[in-house]
C-alpha cells in the first residue's frame, strides 16, 4: 500500500477521537517529509531535560551572585564574612558593594539576553519544520560552554568582565529560554486541549522541584567547599541534559530536510501570527486576545525575573545578613511554591475556570511581595515565601490559553514568540529591578517588591 500524501499528526497522537471540539484543526505535511516516530512517545518526555537545565540555572545563580560579592569585598578590603559590618545599616562600603554587584549582574545578564532576543524567535519558528530536538541539544551545549568560561575565570581570577563572554556564548546558542520554549512546544505537540493546562503545569513543577533541590544542595555545598566545586556539578547537569535529549527524546513533528536555518521566513511567520491572529483567527477579538495574554505574560514573568534577581542581595545585606546556608533554604522555599502551585492548580481546576486559577496565583504573588516589602527579620522573610504558595499557577494558565488560540502547525512560532517575550521579560525585569534596588536603598530597601506587587494589578484586571 502506498503511503498517503499527507500525514495527520494528531491522529497518531490521539487516535480516532480527533475532530471533537476540544481538539485543534488538523496539521498536514507533505509526503516528502520524514514521518516522526510517534510510537516512541512515552509518559516522560522532555521533563528530565527541563529538570536538568533548571537545576543548573538554580545552582549557578546564587553561587555567581555570592562569588561577585566576595570578589568585590576582597578587592575593596571589606570583611568577607560581613558579620561585624552587617549589623550596621549605614555602612557606606557595604552599600557600594551591593550597588556594584547589582550593576555587574545587570551588565552580564544583558549580554546573554540581548543575543537570545535575536536568536530565539527564528529558532522556534524554524523548529516547526526542522524538529524540536535540535533546540533542546544545542542550547544545553551552549550553557555547558558558559560554565566552562565561568570555571576558568574563577580558577585564574580573571577580571569579572570575562563572565560576559560566557553569557554571550550561551545567548547565541539560544540560552535557557530556548530550552524552555522547546519543552513547552513539545508538550503542546503531544497533548490535547483538555489536558494541556495540567501538562504545562507539570513542566512548571519541574522548574520548582529542580530549583528547590539545587538551592538546598548549593547552599550547604558552597559553605563546605566554596564556589568552584559546585560549578562542576552545573557543568555535568548541562551535559547530561544534552545527552538525554540526543538519546531519549523522540521527534514530535515531521521533519522537512529542505528547511533552511537562516531564512527570513521564520521571522515572517511570527509577524503573521501576531498581525492576523494566526490561521485559527475568527476576527479582531481573537487577535486582541493573543496580544492581551502575551502582555499579561510579560508583566507576570517580568516581576518574577526581577524579584528573583534581587532576593539574594536582599538577604545577604543588613539587617538580615544571611549566610549561604540560609540563602539556600530561602531559595528552596521559593522553588517549593512551584510544587504547591501544581497541586493547587490540580485541585482548583476541578471547581474553577482557568482564569480564576490565574487570579488566585496573582493574589498569592502580590501578598508575598507585600510582606517582603517590610521584611526585616528571618521569620518575616519565610512568611513572605509562604504566601507565594500559589504564585506559579498564573503562567501555565496563560501559556495554555495562548496555545489554544493557534493551530498545531503554529505552535513553534507561538512558543518562539513567548520565548522572545520571556527573554525580554528577563532583560527588562533584571534591568528595572537591579536599577531600582540600589537607587531606593536609602529610603526603602523593600521598594522593588512593592513596585512588583503594584504592577501585577495590570494582569489582574485583564485576565478573564
Amino acid at each position: 500500500m502506498n503511503e498517503p500524501d499527507t500525514v495527520t499528526i494528531l491522529d497518531h497522537v490521539h487516535g480516532p477521537e480527533f475532530g471533537t471540539e476540544d481538539q485543534e484543526p488538523t496539521a498536514t505535511f507533505s509526503a516528502r517529509s520524514k514521518k516522526p516516530p510517534f510510537s516512541c512517545f512515552r509518559p516522560v518526555t522532555v521533563e528530565p531535560v527541563l529538570f536538568f537545565s533548571t537545576f543548573s540555572i538554580a545552582l549557578q545563580g546564587p553561587l555567581f551572585t555570592q562569588y561577585l560579592w566576595e570578589r568585590f569585598s576582597e578587592d575593596a578590603g571589606h570583611n568577607s564574612s560581613r558579620r561585624s559590618e552587617c549589623n550596621s545599616t549605614s555602612d557606606p562600603l557595604q552599600k557600594d558593594i551591593e550597588t556594584l554587584v547589582a550593576h555587574w549582574n545587570l551588565y552580564i545578564n544583558l549580554g546573554g539576553f540581548l543575543l537570545g532576543l535575536l536568536v530565539v524567535p527564528f529558532l522556534g519558528s524554524w523548529s516547526d519544520k526542522a524538529g524540536r530536538r535540535p533546540l533542546l541539544i544545542v542550547p544545553s551545549l551552549g550553557l555547558a560552554l558558559e560554565t566552562v568560561v565561568y570555571l576558568v575565570v574563577m580558577y585564574t581570577r580573571l577580571p569579572v568582565g570575562f563572565f560576559l563572554l560566557g553569557r554571550m556564548i550561551s545567548g547565541i546558542s539560544g540560552d535557557f529560554n530556548c530550552i524552555l520554549a522547546s519543552s513547552f512546544t513539545y508538550i503542546a505537540d503531544t497533548s490535547d486541549r483538555s489536558s494541556r493546562t495540567f501538562r504545562v503545569a507539570i513542566l512548571e513543577a519541574c522548574l520548582g522541584l529542580s530549583g528547590m533541590l539545587a538551592s538546598i544542595i548549593g547552599g550547604k555545598w558552597m559553605r563546605a567547599q566554596g564556589y568552584i566545586t559546585p560549578c562542576w556539578l552545573v557543568l555535568a547537569t548541562r551535559l547530561a541534559s544534552a545527552l538525554y535529549s540526543y538519546l531519549f527524546v523522540c521527534e514530535s513533528v515531521s521533519v522537512d530536510p529542505s528547511v533552511r536555518l537562516f531564512s527570513t521566513s521564520h521571522h515572517k511567520a511570527l509577524w503573521k501570527l501576531y498581525s492576523t491572529g494566526g490561521s485559527q483567527s475568527t476576527g479582531t477579538v481573537h487577535k486582541y486576545k493573543l496580544w492581551l495574554y502575551t502582555c499579561c505574560f510579560f508583566v507576570v514573568v517580568g516581576v518574577h525575573s526581577g524579584c528573583r534577581g534581587i532576593f539574594v542581595l536582599f538577604e545577604l545585606s543588613s539587617p538580615l545578613c544571611w549566610g549561604s546556608e540560609l540563602i539556600g533554604y530561602g531559595s528552596a522555599a521559593l522553588h517549593l511554591a512551584y510544587l504547591s502551585s501544581l497541586l493547587g492548580l490540580k485541585v482548583m481546576t476541578r471547581c474553577l475556570e482557568d482564569s480564576w486559577v490565574a487570579l488566585v496565583g496573582l493574589l498569592s504573588n502580590m501578598a508575598g511581595l507585600l510582606v517582603f516589602t517590610a521584611a526585616n527579620t528571618t521569620p518575616l522573610v519565610f512568611t513572605g515565601y509562604g504566601l507565594l504558595l500559589f504564585f506559579m499557577t498564573t503562567t501555565p494558565v496563560i501559556r495554555s490559553k495562548l496555545s489554544k488560540l493557534v493551530a498545531p502547525s503554529e505552535q513553534g512560532a507561538l512558543f518562539a514568540s513567548i520565548a522572545c517575550v520571556e527573554t525580554l521579560c528577563s532583560l527588562v525585569g533584571s534591568s528595572v529591578f537591579n536599577a531600582i534596588y540600589p537607587a531606593t536603598l536609602h529610603f526603602m530597601k523593600g521598594f522593588p517588591f512593592l513596585f512588583g506587587a503594584i504592577i501585577l494589578l495590570i494582569p489582574f484586571g485583564v485576565i478573564r
